[in-house]
């Protein structure tokens, strides 16, 4: 028989994206939600997928994966997002590896995810291939990461996919612009928790060197004007980060630090690319 998968989604008010995402699951052995605490109709529709649909205050995004983790039943975890979708390429090629059995052969899975951003699949620079682990043995890997990013590690061989998920990300640069705020404000409050020292260097070159990578080393200029707005727009998050770190170190006082939480607004998605 075959081994059997659990696939697993955190979720917040995510009612314009998530039917499609549970629309790509319906060939998977259960599907189980968290929810935190929507205001939307995210929970009605993700109860029209599954039963399994629980609701738990939010954790981080780290945090919040360990926890549905422990929920799954089945031996092997799909982490997915709302705001994604699985490929029918993707989901024959998993089908394929379970029915032939190769699966045992690995510990886990790991597959591109193909951005959809400014009316187009984007093809070049940071956002792909944007290679990432997201199918696993659930007593071979861990979820690990700094938040805002987090990541499954494993103990034992891995395979890489070819079929992709679709990735429906920001729905114009308005949203990015709102997201990378957020997402700045998270990853400062994470480096400043490890007590991370401020340096003016990253402040001057981390960002710059974010957008030569993306725009010229990984050929974001074959996308076009699209690709241009994402390596300045990545190049611009970066800036962000380290800039809210200066500012919690030498202006904000402890009691008055930016918060960073998610807030009452969707959950931010999985940023396409983890760098700088």
């Amino acid at each position: 028989m075959c081994d059997k998968i659990s696939a697993c989604l955190t979720v917040g008010n995510e009612e314009n994206n998530i039917r499609r995402c549970l629309k790509s699951l319906q060939w998977v052995d259960e599907i189980v939600v968290v929810d935190s605490f929507s205001k939307d109709n995210t929970v009605a529709i993700c109860k029209e997928y599954t039963d399994r649909v629980y609701q738990h205050e939010w954790r981080g995004y780290v945090g919040q994966k360990k926890l549905i983790k422990e929920m799954a039943i089945y031996p092997w975890i799909l982490f997915i997002d709302a705001d994604e979708e699985v490929s029918p390429q993707l989901r024959d090629e998993i089908l394929a590896e379970f029915k032939s059995g190769r699966n045992r052969n690995y510990s886990g899975y790991e597959f591109p995810r193909m951005v959809f951003f400014l009316g187009r699949w984007v093809t070049h620079g940071e956002w792909w291939p944007d290679i990432g682990m997201r199918l696993y043995r659930k007593d071979k890997g861990t979820c690990s990461g700094r938040e805002p990013h987090d990541h499954v590690v494993v103990d034992g061989p891995i395979k890489r996919l070819r079929g992709c998920l679709y990735h429906y990300t920001y729905d114009d640069i308005s949203d990015q612009i709102l997201t990378m705020n957020r997402f700045s404000t998270i990853a400062s409050a994470s480096l400043h928790g490890e007590r991370r020292k401020f340096s003016a260097l990253d402040l001057l070159f981390r960002p710059t060197f974010r957008f030569f990578k993306g725009y010229f080393m990984k050929r974001g200029f074959l996308d076009g004007y699209s690709g241009l707005i994402i390596a300045l727009l990545s190049a611009t998050g970066v800036f962000f980060k380290y800039a809210k770190l200066w500012e919690r170190i030498h202006v904000l006082p402890p009691s008055s630090e930016a918060d960073n939480s998610v807030g009452e607004n969707k959950t931010p998605p999985a940023a396409p690319a983890n760098n700088g």
